[in-house]
């Protein structure tokens, strides 16, 4: 019987498989980077907001608690917005005729919120409790990073499932003293993990079943 397909045929299928192998990586590769990156995760992108508010001075070099201009963020799942009556607090009497606070003056005078831009955001099918998670020693910084050197806010971390998902199976690599909770630069002076074992128990947190239960997140 003649032979039907000449022997470079052989080489042929080799290369097209391994090449098809090869593209198949190469796009998994592709997809994988393009889901991380900051494009469609938006970290450290600033986000243009209706005033250019700055933790890094009021934060970092005033040193204003998180707590004034967060006043629920232990008690409410949602940390809030400060309302324009909060901001001119101070600003009646600091920068009262600066250009750059008209919004805010203007918010004030027509009883109108400004609408900022937020920076941190969870889909609709994730239940996420600010109020819990300050409860039980996990500070703004971890997941919010070092907003006092931020000039600009930004997001510091993906907030994907996975990454929260980091914490929730091995939370005392992140916990600390409740009264440091809004301590941006604060380090523990002795064994982390140690510290953080004392504080889970100390605190009453959950199993590590429990945390990862779909339920947990997901309600």
């Amino acid at each position: 019987m003649p032979q039907i397909f000449k022997r470079t045929t052989n080489a042929i299928s080799r290369l097209t498989i391994f090449g098809g192998v090869f593209i198949v990586g190469a796009v998994a590769w592709a997809w994988a980077t393009a889901v991380w990156s900051p494009y469609v995760t938006a970290e450290r992108i600033p986000l243009d907001q209706p005033v250019p508010f700055s933790h890094e001075h009021h934060v970092g070099g005033l040193g204003i608690d998180c707590r004034y201009c967060h006043p629920e963020v232990e008690r409410s799942s949602f940390a809030g917005i400060p309302s324009t009556s909060t901001c001119m607090n101070c600003h009646k009497q600091v920068w009262p005729t600066s250009d750059m606070l008209e919004p805010v003056r203007a918010s004030l005078r027509e009883n109108r919120p400004l609408r900022w831009n937020r920076v941190n955001g969870l889909p609709d099918f994730v239940y996420f409790d600010h109020s819990i998670h300050i409860a039980k020693g996990v500070g703004c910084v971890t997941c919010h990073g070092r907003v006092d050197e931020m000039p600009l806010t930004r997001r510091v971390v993906s907030l994907y499932m996975q990454w929260c998902l980091q914490c929730h199976r091995d939370p005392e690599r992140y916990l600390r003293p409740r009264d440091r909770v809004f301590d941006m630069a604060w380090q523990p002076s002795g064994d982390r993990r140690e510290l953080g074992r004392r504080l889970a128990r100390e605190y009453g947190l959950r199993t590590t079943r429990e945390l990862t239960d779909c339920s947990t997140c997901h309600r």
